[in-house]
């Protein structure tokens, strides 16, 4: 091995930053590409999967790799940036080595693996999986039984080949503990189904949710019909309302109904509420659950609902100001009360002496068109529904107008990219 090459272990690799020879950073590490070999040789480590800023995934080979250092990755040449596609001899570490249960070849003990190491060859810079550090004992489908904890050389273990049911995710989960939902969606997007099934057994409901919420159709599809009834029942319950309503809209009739019976009845009431409206309009396009303030509120009780950390920045940036009942479908819609506005009276004014109420509010059944042309033509990034009686429906947000607007596989490519030298496919992506 190139002397003194460090040796690195691959969770403190996940979202590193890429910088090409310049300094300018080009994207981070989402994964890493290595190749199994015959006997017990330590697999080649091929190259490293980069996320871009445009959420493209590309190959980046480790030849041109010149540095791993400071939290860092440093490249060389010019890099290709066709879509990274996986070859049938590759295997993605973060997404299939993390969680296996393997073999230790002198007891036959089976141990989980938790981490890999990485160190470079002498020859070419060439980098293999040299180490595993591993657990004894079984896994759980949601926690690790405690055991003791060991660094082995790759030789030591056995089972990587093999195919295995019920991989945990623990460990593969902990390298993207800090992604956003969107970025984690992402990930599980590249996911094989059965990984992406994992991975969704081992979420908490609210992360499944938050995810589920960025994820494509097929995913959210595929993913709930993995869950047993009761579990999807209290995922769809974490979602906002109106993605459980989309959501819900995309599954066969019999199975909507034994999902919402199965949800606390509050909560599919919301939902049933928005299904019965079409789906691009403003009712289709509204949550049930905006910030609804009674007239006698003041600027700090408002205040202390828009800190609520569960708030989207959209819906956090206006409460709606009506008389009771306080949950929708409200009493009387009086006006709309802008974050900004709040942040410029004295705590103890009356939310209702500052209302926007010139703004005529949007009818549930305006159409997709019309919904966008509203917030475009006012500047808004969120707006109130309201039916025939002035009574407050929910409220539209900006992102759910953008997510109908988009074309319908917006989530599984990216933004428009000058794909640069190599992308025509004059030169292959990767691989040996």
């Amino acid at each position: 091995m190139v002397a003194g090459a460090p040796r690195i272990f691959v969770s403190h690799l996940s979202g590193v930053p890429v910088f090409d020879p310049n300094g300018d950073q080009v994207g981070r590490v989402r994964d890493l590409v290595a190749m199994l070999r015959v006997g017990r040789r330590p697999p080649r480590l091929l190259g490293l999967v980069v996320e871009l800023s445009t959420r493209r995934r590309i190959f980046l080979p480790m030849t041109r790799v010149t540095g791993i250092e400071s939290g860092q990755v440093i490249t060389t040449g010019v890099l290709n940036v066709r879509r990274f596609e996986q070859r049938p001899t590759e295997r993605l570490v973060f997404g299939e080595l993390l969680d296996r249960r393997v073999r230790l070849v002198e007891t036959g003990e089976e141990v989980t693996v938790l981490d890999v190491a990485v160190q470079q060859l002498p020859a070419r810079r060439e980098w293999e999986i040299d180490r595993v550090f591993v657990r004894k004992g079984r896994s759980g489908a949601f926690r690790r039984t405690k055991g003791e904890t060991l660094t082995v050389e790759w030789s030591a273990v056995t089972g990587f080949s093999l195919e295995e049911d019920g991989q945990g995710a623990e460990s593969l989960l902990a390298t993207f503990e800090q992604l956003r939902a969107a970025d984690l969606a992402n990930v599980m997007h590249h996911l094989s189904p059965k990984r992406r099934g994992e991975v969704a057994l081992a979420l908490d409901d609210d992360r499944l949710a938050d995810v589920l919420e960025e994820l494509p159709e097929d995913d959210q599809i595929e993913i709930l019909s993995k869950l047993k009834e009761e579990r999807a029942a209290d995922v769809l319950e974490a979602m906002d309302p109106d993605d459980a309503a989309d959501l819900l809209g995309e599954l066969p009739e019999e199975d909507v109904e034994r999902l919402l019976t199965l949800m606390r009845p509050d909560e599919a009431a919301d939902v049933r509420r928005l299904m019965a409206y079409e789906e691009r309009t403003a009712g289709g396009l509204m949550t049930t659950e905006p910030i609804v303030l009674r007239p006698d509120a003041t600027v700090a009780d408002a205040l202390a609902r828009v800190r609520n950390a569960d708030l989207s920045p959209a819906l956090a940036a206006q409460v709606y100001v009506c008389r009771p009942p306080d949950e929708t479908p409200t009493g009387k819609y009086l006006g709309t009360a802008h974050f900004q506005r709040l942040l410029r009276d004295p705590p103890y004014t009356l939310v209702s002496s500052i209302l926007d109420d010139d703004l005529q509010p949007l009818a549930p059944d305006a159409a997709l068109p019309v919904v966008a042309g509203f917030f475009a033509t006012y500047d808004m990034v969120a707006a109130p529904v309201v039916d025939e009686s002035g009574s407050l429906l929910g409220a539209v947000t900006v992102d759910d107008v953008l997510d109908h607007m988009l074309p319908e596989d917006w989530r599984e490519t990216e933004f428009h990219l000058d794909d640069g030298p190599g992308a025509d496919g004059s030169e292959a992506p990767h691989g040996p």
